[in-house]
């Protein structure tokens, strides 16, 4: 049995979220489906997901700013950004800032998925090499390894 990566949708536009979260749903992921950047952050902080799929023109927060805001909770969650109204350069502006990839809208669901693949193994491997260290540390220093376990308690 295959796991399914979880999904963040980040979009104003709450039709295109709706149909989306649908479209993916039918496809086997977990999807939760947000309508601003605020609520993004919000999810962010009481979820895990495996990638955001995020729209760069929203009122209020934008695209750019719930990236940097995303990164500042130092999460493994990668980024896909969604940009429509010809704002390429802002896509590519958000990949400077640690976004995985973009896509413009409209986009066909294949090419998302094919996209969110892509993101799912990036974010994966990132946890292995988490995980990898973690351990190589508990080897090289056990004491080390027990501070990390009594943080984790609190």
């Amino acid at each position: 049995m295959r796991l399914a990566p979880k999904i963040l949708l980040v979009d104003d536009e709450e039709i295109f979220t709706e149909n989306m979260s649908r479209l993916l749903a039918t496809r086997g992921y977990l999807v939760k489906s947000v309508n601003n950047g605020a609520g993004a952050i919000a999810a962010l902080e009481e979820e895990k997901f495996d990638v955001m799929v995020l729209d760069l023109k929203m009122p209020g927060m934008d695209g750019i700013t719930t990236l940097k805001e995303a990164q500042k909770l130092g999460l493994h969650t990668q980024t896909l950004i969604l940009t429509g109204h010809g704002s390429v350069d802002t896509a590519i502006e958000a990949m400077k800032f640690g976004a995985y990839d973009y896509l413009t809208k409209p986009c066909e669901i294949d090419e998302l998925v094919e996209k969110i693949e892509g993101a799912w193994k990036k974010k994966s491997k990132a946890d292995q090499d988490d995980l990898d260290e973690k351990v190589k540390q508990a080897i090289e220093s056990p004491r080390s390894a027990l501070s990390f376990f009594k943080k984790k308690k609190k």
